[in-house]
């Protein structure tokens, strides 16, 4: 990785007259005037003009006028983020704030919208870095210039493609401070911002804020369900690529399944959604076995909770427990078998005017009755569900909401979520499962290490639901002849 020279930046230094620094242990001592006049000139004009908006700014443009509806007279910010060091002078990729993207359809670091009020609604801008500037030289020698890290957009750019006026971001902070009146603001993502506002805002009032967008994201549009089912194709697609190459794993570790999926994400979207789990054998007992560096072996299973989150930032959220030899045993399709009837039963539950926990409540007795029925609990099954005792092996929650997080509007109110009734247009994981841990005592030897997951995502619709997900096999038949087709093609 090259090493670049930074411009020194400290506060009181205009930008113009901001002197070069030198990076300790640098191999070039300086930079001469002869070269800096050099590098100002000979560069083409490389501005982009009649651009058109990107596909979602109908939505955006809707999303901004309902939050300027509830927030009457009311500055809004929302930030998109920084830049987080990785280690040193490296950085993590940068993923923009759910809440700013989901305004803005924008996803560069150090973005803010700003929604002022003026008379009875709000006028947006979206302050962003402008293209670098070539005059001081900062493009090639700061750390961030588009010399090093790539070109950005103009702000007139930026302006065809969100449909949102744009300036220059580096001029807020001050604008912040001098602005009077009520402010609410998304927190935890830009310090710089938050310093400007310090005197100005509330928790509660910030609060109220992202509660709102959080529900606001609970019911799904067009854009945003087209956005999903692309996400869950990608992922069927990289649950097969996975298939394909096991005996590779077998020969490595659970990480050859983590890379062969993540290449997927990264060729048909942005990134993986969450941190893929490749949890083979007894690992598939710890719900977020992200390590993946565990042995694959046949005659285990494999459980592959994993989603491609696509260029607009919305995720899948899929999970299969595949033989890794491509047969279950007896006992592996027994325990399969329940958590596949718990899952039918959950899917079954979600339909508009339903409450949002009845998915889980169906999947939940379902899974108590096999319990009972194998002897691994007593009876009966309404006191095994009133006190909970199915947990020490289903352990979680049967769903959550899904959408730009892959668990979405988790800041919505109790009363408006999981208290809460579902509508079309919702986005849900069903996703049942039972844990045999290996030093679980409480049950026969040959259940422990045995884990068993399956999730899909289901749309909420006018008259039911639909399977997101559907792409992939789910019944234990079905599984073992596409692991068979797929490895043979």
């Amino acid at each position: 990785m090259a090493e670049e020279l930074i411009p020194e930046t400290p506060e009181e230094t205009p930008e113009e007259e901001q002197p070069i620094k030198q990076r300790k242990n640098g191999l070039y001592p300086g930079v001469s005037d002869e070269l800096a006049e050099n590098m100002t000139g000979g560069w083409a004009d490389t501005e982009l003009r009649d651009l058109q908006p990107i596909a979602q700014a109908p939505q955006t443009a809707a999303r901004r006028a309902a939050l300027s509806a509830r927030f009457p007279g009311e500055r809004m910010v929302i930030p998109s983020g920084n830049l987080k060091t990785r280690s040193n002078d490296t950085e993590y990729a940068f993923r923009a704030s759910t809440e700013y993207a989901y305004l803005t359809g924008d996803q560069t670091e150090d973005g803010v919208l700003v929604l002022e009020p003026k008379g009875d609604g709000h006028v947006a801008t979206v302050y962003l870095l402008p293209r670098s500037n070539r005059e001081n030289g900062e493009f090639w020698l700061s750390g961030q210039g588009e010399l090093w890290v790539g070109r950005r957009h103009s702000l007139a750019e930026a302006e065809q493609l969100l449909g949102i006026p744009a300036k220059d971001v580096r001029e807020l902070p001050e604008q912040l401070k001098q602005a009077t009146g009520a402010v609410r603001a998304v927190r935890g993502h830009d310090a710089g911002i938050e310093a400007a506002l310090t005197d100005k805002v509330t928790a509660e009032r910030d609060e109220e804020l992202r509660v709102f967008l959080s529900e606001a994201r609970a019911v799904k549009d067009a854009f945003e369900i087209a956005e999903l089912q692309k996400a869950c194709d990608s992922t069927a697609r990289g649950f097969e690529d996975v298939v394909k190459v096991l005996d590779k794993a077998e020969a490595t570790s659970e990480r050859y399944i983590e890379g062969t999926f993540f290449l997927r994400a990264r060729v048909e979207g942005n990134d993986v959604g969450y941190g893929s789990i490749c949890a083979a054998g007894p690992h598939a007992t710890t719900l977020h076995w992200v390590r993946n560096d565990g042995p694959v072996r046949p005659g285990d299973l494999l459980l592959l909770d994993a989603g491609v989150e696509t260029n607009t930032l919305y995720t899948a959220d899929i999970t299969r427990t595949l033989p890794i030899n491509g047969r279950f045993s007896e006992l592996q399709r027994k325990i399969y078998d329940a958590v596949y009837d718990a899952q039918e039963a959950g899917i079954a539950a979600v339909k508009p005017g339903a409450k949002f926990r009845d998915f889980h409540d169906a999947a939940q007795h379902v899974l108590a009755e096999r319990l009972v029925e194998w002897g691994l609990v007593e009876g009966p099954v309404e006191r095994v569900l009133e006190l909970g005792l199915q947990r020490r092996w289903t352990l979680h929650g049967t769903g959550h909401m899904l959408g730009m997080d892959v668990h979405d509007c988790a800041a919505a109110r109790t009363e408006a979520y999981v208290d809460g009734t579902l509508e079309p247009g919702m986005c849900l994981t069903v996703e049942p499962g039972l844990y045999f841990q290996a030093d679980d005592l409480t049950v026969p030897e040959e259940y422990r290490g045995i884990g068993v997951r399956i999730e899909d995502d289901i749309l909420v619709t006018e008259d039911g639901n639909r399977n997101l997900s559907s792409e992939l096999p789910r019944r234990a038949d079905e599984i073992e002849a596409w692991m068979a087709q797929v490895k043979q093609a």
